[in-house]
């Protein structure tokens, strides 16, 4: 696998989340078009999630990144190993932008296209990915064409 050239999305970065980030990050995903799109469809109530953050903040199987474009936080980019791959480097990624804080197309575009570098290029060089999985429901019509 060839490196992915960083310098291809400037504007996008990731980040570990933080504690401070983690009511953000609720926010994010109670947002009525990012739960429409997600298999838990249910406003997150903040015991659930702080119950979900305690297990995934310090788990080496989970990384938690927000995704920062053009100088404004406005993601979550997840990546959680896969227990089933025996030791293969295989990891589920996952992800959602905030609607409200990616900006007018192109704008938004921008946003998602970096992300999808960003987040590639941080499974080959921090996670040692052999493979990624994602999964998508079929009216998804966005990440599908990603």
């Amino acid at each position: 696998m060839s490196a992915l050239p960083v310098a291809a999305a400037p504007a996008t970065t990731l980040r570990h989340a933080r504690d401070a980030d983690s009511d953000r990050i609720l926010l994010w995903r109670n947002h009525p078009a990012v739960r429409r799109v997600m298999f838990t469809d249910h406003l997150i109530q903040p015991a659930e999630h702080a119950a979900w953050w305690q297990r995934v903040r310090q788990s080496p199987d989970h990384q938690v990144l927000v995704l920062t474009h053009a100088g404004v936080d406005c993601g979550v980019v997840s990546f959680t190993r896969d227990s089933d791959d025996g030791g293969e480097g295989t990891w589920l990624w996952g992800f959602y932008l905030h609607p409200d804080d990616l900006g007018p197309p192109p704008q938004s575009l921008r946003a998602w296209s970096g992300m999808e570098l960003a987040s590639l290029h941080w499974a080959q060089t921090e996670l040692h990915a052999s493979r990624l999985n994602c999964e998508v429901f079929a009216f998804n019509a966005a990440v599908l064409a990603m």
